[in-house]
């Protein structure tokens, strides 16, 4: 690996003050090499689970030979176990006797915390405030200091790095550290270990770390093989990087895939990634909720919005052109909090069209809305809630609007609902089968409806 210029300060354009981290210099990024991510994978062999690589059965669904990297079930439940191992190796023995900081919502402090109390590493995570209880309260458990402040990331990073000067500890970067790359990039040396005649290999995309380390490990061993980046247009930081050809602020809203959510690409990882990256896709939050349902129904696996994008490409149908081809998709993350999952299953059966909301005015005098509830069930379609309104029907006296949330099997069986009630019943209104197509649903509409 290059020598890393340790200037004193740099400035970057996202953060309103100067801020030392000499492992991420923009004006002399550090690019990574095959070299790096062997010798990484030679020294974390012995800490991390090599992960499963099978075939999918969504590979019938979508007309692909689909594999699924199931990095997930790291320890920690995510691939960021791999840098942070050997960023912590990497350590001269007075560093790690002095310890090391970082700033993230979950994923990256806890692949910190674990190894370095497996390594004996003092570990100090400086997290927002809107950091998930959960993830707070799991770095606490793995005895780690664990400082909550900033509104969002770019606060915490800029409170890490200064406790970092203020303490002389070392500031690991999550995405962009040259080690954190060379450690992510061990997981593609592991997938073409486990699979053979790989046609592309489809990375979910944040900070870009994920991303470089499998391109330099996959390229040096058979360029051939096509990498696709994906993010969610709501932190489609890299896409944003492309189009302007370097690393450029970018707004980020609210995401499914919150392990994404990145303002701006690491320099590092864009200067070893840019040139060689063959496609970046941009998904809907939509098809990151169907994906995430697809994921739990048919291969009973839980992840969280990230490591589901590559699968909304595909079912998005931005990937067609890997048809008959073999693909590998990348989960690299489980750590969904259970009400979010909740809430993700039921965004997903609303955009799968299974999950149907309508309005009915009916009759309210005795046995209106039973009869109602019996059509519906008639049929086989489940309600699962019902709510009546009579004060603001402006019909007539003896008519009650009724609001019914039901679950059906399919879209078909959703169409069939609706053309009952158009039978029975003068006025009604379907709020989220507007443009669904019966073979694969339209659903930039769906979500907001619920």
């Amino acid at each position: 690996m290059e020598n890393y210029v340790l200037t004193d300060k740099f400035y970057s354009k996202d953060m309103d003050d100067f801020s030392e981290d000499p492992f991420c210099n923009p004006e002399q990024p550090t690019t990574i090499t095959f070299e790096d991510i062997t010798s990484a994978a030679y020294k974390i062999r012995t800490g991390i689970n090599q992960t499963q690589c099978i075939k999918s059965h969504l590979s019938e669904l979508t007309g692909m030979d689909i594999y699924l990297k199931k990095d997930f079930l790291q320890n920690t439940g995510s691939f960021k176990e791999r840098g942070a191992r050997y960023a912590l190796l990497m350590l001269s023995k007075e560093k790690q006797q002095k310890g090391v900081i970082a700033a993230s919502l979950g994923n990256h402090a806890q692949a910190m915390c674990y190894h370095g109390l497996l390594l004996k590493i003092p570990v100090t995570v400086v997290m927002p405030l809107i950091a998930p209880i959960m993830k707070i309260q799991k770095c606490r458990e793995l005895k780690a200091n664990v400082i909550i402040e900033g509104k969002d990331m770019a606060e915490a990073r800029k409170v890490a790095i200064r406790i970092a000067q203020e303490k002389g500890l070392t500031y690991i970067n999550g995405y962009d550290h040259p080690h954190i790359i060379a450690g992510q990039g061990t997981i593609a040396l592991e997938i073409l270990e486990q699979v053979e005649d790989i046609d592309a290999i489809v990375v979910p995309t944040g900070g870009g770390g994920l991303l470089a380390g499998v391109i330099v490990a996959v390229k040096a061993l058979n360029p051939n093989i096509k990498i696709i980046g994906v993010e969610s247009e709501r932190c489609a930081s890299f896409s944003k990087a492309l189009e302007c050809g370097e690393p450029t602020q970018t707004i980020i809203e609210g995401t499914l895939a919150d392990g994404l959510a990145v303002p701006k690409v690491g320099y590092n990882a864009w200067a070893t990634s840019r040139d060689s990256v063959d496609k970046m896709v941009v998904v809907q939050e939509e098809w990151i909720a169907v994906a995430i349902l697809r994921l739990v129904e048919l291969e009973k696996c839980i992840v969280e919005g990230a490591g589901a994008c590559g699968l909304a490409a595909i079912l998005a149908g931005q990937l067609d052109e890997f048809k008959g081809k073999r693909i590998v998709l990348i989960l690299s993350g489980g750590n969904i909090d259970t009400t979010i999952l909740g809430r993700c299953l039921e965004r997903g059966l609303a955009a799968d069209g299974r999950l149907v909301k309508f309005k009915a005015t009916v009759s309210d005098r005795p046995g209106g809305i039973s009869e109602l509830c019996k059509l519906i069930g008639s049929i086989g379609v489940s309600i699962k809630d019902v709510i009546h309104e009579r004060a603001w029907v402006t019909s007539d006296v003896f008519s009650v609007e009724v609001k019914v949330v039901c679950e059906t099997r399919d879209f078909s069986h959703s169409l069939e609902l609706r053309e009952l009630m158009f039978a029975n019943y003068k006025r009604v209104k379907f709020e989220n089968l507007r443009s669904i197509k019966s073979s694969k649903p339209d659903i930039t509409s769906t979500i907001n409806n619920m």
